[in-house]
């Protein structure tokens, strides 16, 4: 029910001269109200020649900000981590980080152009975004990358270890190589426990770590069983790290995603699997792809003082598939 009372349906915009970048906790605008737009109930069948994949390259583009909330503040004074965050799901919660107050630096393989996109429209609601392009595989630069922030903004308050990579392979097992083995491991799980390491050094209490799991880590994928073994190593991970840290006020939570249309999709399947994507592969009951912006909001929470009782959890964004565990 929304209240009448002005000072609870308007916020003010702050009018002083900020320099670039900086945002003061009244700097958060009424927007009017936010409506959802029509999801695309599918997309056409589409192919890229390299992973992670450009979301510039995408047809239709991923909504990534189109059914954000306004600002409320809820991470003013924040500063967060976001791996794989040039596009995709990592996009468009360094979107909705930035609208809540929080500085953002996002960690990325190569994909320079979509991470100067990223930058852009984090800046664009008066946030800084630090861009740190690396192979997360690797401890040393992990290490690198958490000294990066807090050298650039002296702190480091949430940590989203988001990205990931996939290889289906339709035979199976029996065609999943040792070096693809080793390094879809690193990416996906490994590097959660480098970044999370040495970010405890400087992660305080009241700081949140949140994990991009999935579906898979739950329902399994026959033809992506490495990737769906370190989605469950995630899960795993999620809920034992949180009781780990508890005492000293860390909060630690996962997110689940279903078939999300990020850049993954069509870089990692043939068009064919594409075009039925959400329908006839992955089927889910909603019969739509997801979007990064119907995700986003579940990061938003998770970070902030809303789920200050909640630890050790998964939140299932998948399409309306019921799942237990």
């Amino acid at each position: 029910m929304r209240a009448n009372h002005p000072v609870c349906t308007m916020i003010f915009l702050y009018v002083c001269s900020l320099s670039k970048g900086e945002k003061n906790e009244g700097d958060y605008i009424e927007k009017g109200e936010i409506t959802m737009s029509e999801k695309p109930s599918s997309v056409p069948g589409q192919e890229q020649d390299r992973q992670p994949g450009l979301e510039s390259e995408m047809n239709p583009r991923p909504d990534f900000k189109e059914n954000l909330s306004k600002g409320s503040g809820k991470l003013f004074g924040k500063t967060a981590l976001i791996t794989g965050g040039d596009s995709g799901i990592g996009r468009s919660v360094a979107v909705a980080y930035a609208r809540e107050g929080a500085n953002v630096a996002i960690s990325y393989l190569d994909e320079h152009e979509d991470a100067k996109e990223t930058k852009k429209h984090v800046e664009n609601e008066g946030a800084k975004c630090l861009l740190l392009p690396g192979d997360i595989g690797d401890e040393q630069f992990c290490n690198s990358l958490i000294d990066s922030v807090v050298e650039e903004f002296g702190q480091l308050d949430i940590l989203v270890n988001n990205a990931a990579e996939q290889h289906p392979k339709e035979a199976g097992l029996e065609e999943i190589s040792s070096e693809q083995l080793e390094k879809t491991y690193r990416t996906n799980i490994f590097s959660m426990f480098y970044l999370t390491k040495s970010a405890l050094k400087h992660l305080k209490e009241g700081s949140s770590i949140i994990n991009t799991t999935s579906i898979t880590a739950y329902q399994g994928a026959p033809n992506l069983i490495d990737y769906s073994s370190t989605k469950g190593a995630i899960t795993s991970f999620t809920r034992s790290l949180s009781l780990s840290l508890a005492e000293k006020g860390i909060r630690v939570n996962g997110v689940a995603p279903g078939p999300i249309w990020t850049p993954l999709i069509p870089s990692t399947f043939d068009k064919d699997l594409v075009e039925g994507f959400a329908k006839e592969a992955f089927p889910v009951p909603m019969k739509r792809p997801g979007q990064p912006d119907e995700l986003a909001p579940s990061y938003v929470f998770l970070a902030s003082e809303d789920s200050s009782y909640m630890s050790g959890q998964v939140l299932h964004v998948n399409g309306g598939v019921v799942l237990n565990g």
